[in-house]
């Protein structure tokens, strides 16, 4: 388990913050990207919303494969040799 990194930034007059270095790392941002802020009654939680947005993909499809019949690596294949071959009809 990695233990927590805890540092402080002051907010500007202008609402702006740094993120300290320690922390751009842990997220993996580099200068351009996004995050994403979800506030917790008194809380703020920072992520980087490249992450962010796949496990809110990932929550929202979870178990939409089964509803469409595909349970194994086999069913995939198979799905698409036949979506591959409907683009291939005339």
């Amino acid at each position: 388990m990695t233990h927590p990194i805890i540092d402080n930034a002051q907010v500007m007059s202008n609402g702006q913050i740094t993120l300290p270095k320690d922390i751009r790392s842990q997220l993996r941002l580099v200068p351009g990207d996004r995050v994403t802020l979800i506030c917790e009654e008194d809380r703020v939680i920072l992520m980087n919303s490249a992450v962010y947005a796949m496990q809110r993909l990932q929550s929202d499809m979870a178990g939409e494969t089964e509803k469409g019949g595909i349970r194994s690596d086999d069913d995939v294949m198979n799905w698409v040799k036949d979506v591959r071959a409907e683009g291939e009809s005339p």
